[in-house]
């Protein structure tokens, strides 16, 4: 019983440090999730029909939620995403700069901010099911929405394409629902396990 105990406080422990630890140590921390989120952009899928690629990165943002908290999570997607515009290639493909998936860049920063909000307890989940439903919503819909509506805005303004509701969620959502699940399913596990009870 007491083994049990004590097993079930490792992840309260580990969180309460994390959370307690310096300015320097959760600096480093946020760089690291920068750095993860430029790398698991270089997994990619293109897809012929939409200028938005399959890729790794909205893993990488719900994870530093969880990791993070909600301030430097959002500091760290915010780095990102900052670098990125300003010329570090490492977003999708090796590129930088502003482009039809920008508006993501913000969805990030909402989802990881939002995943921070619940691990430091702004909601109380107490079941995988509850995390699921974070992710799902965070990944789903704080991603996907910014995503959407740059997409759209750059299709009409630079592409100069006629656009609609149902083409902007045919290029930059729908293909990508399944793999968001899949992520969001990976994320809640990890969230479980980690998140203090």
């Amino acid at each position: 019983m007491h083994i049990a105990t004590e097993t079930r406080r490792i992840p309260f422990d580990t969180l309460t440090r994390r959370y307690a630890s310096s300015i320097p140590f959760k600096i480093a921390l946020s760089l690291a999730f920068v750095v993860l989120t430029g790398l698991l952009a270089q997994i990619r899928l293109p897809l012929p029909f939409t200028p938005v690629p399959v890729t790794g990165q909205t893993l990488a943002v719900l994870l530093a939620g969880v990791l993070l908290g909600r301030k430097w999570a959002g500091v760290s997607m915010g780095i990102y995403g900052v670098l990125g515009m300003a010329g570090v290639p490492w977003f999708s493909g090796g590129v930088a700069g502003l482009g039809a998936t920008t508006g993501y860049l913000a969805g990030f920063i909402l989802a990881a901010m939002f995943v921070g909000f619940v691990a430091e307890g702004g909601l109380k989940i107490r079941s995988y099911y509850g995390w699921l439903a974070v992710m799902l919503f965070s990944a789903l819909i704080l991603v996907y929405v910014p995503g959407a509506l740059w997409l759209g805005g750059w299709l009409g303004l630079v592409l100069h394409q006629p656009v609609t509701l149902g083409m902007v969620f045919g290029l930059g959502v729908a293909p990508f629902m399944a793999g968001c699940i899949l992520k969001a399913v990976l994320a809640a596990g990890a969230a479980r396990l980690i998140r203090p009870q």
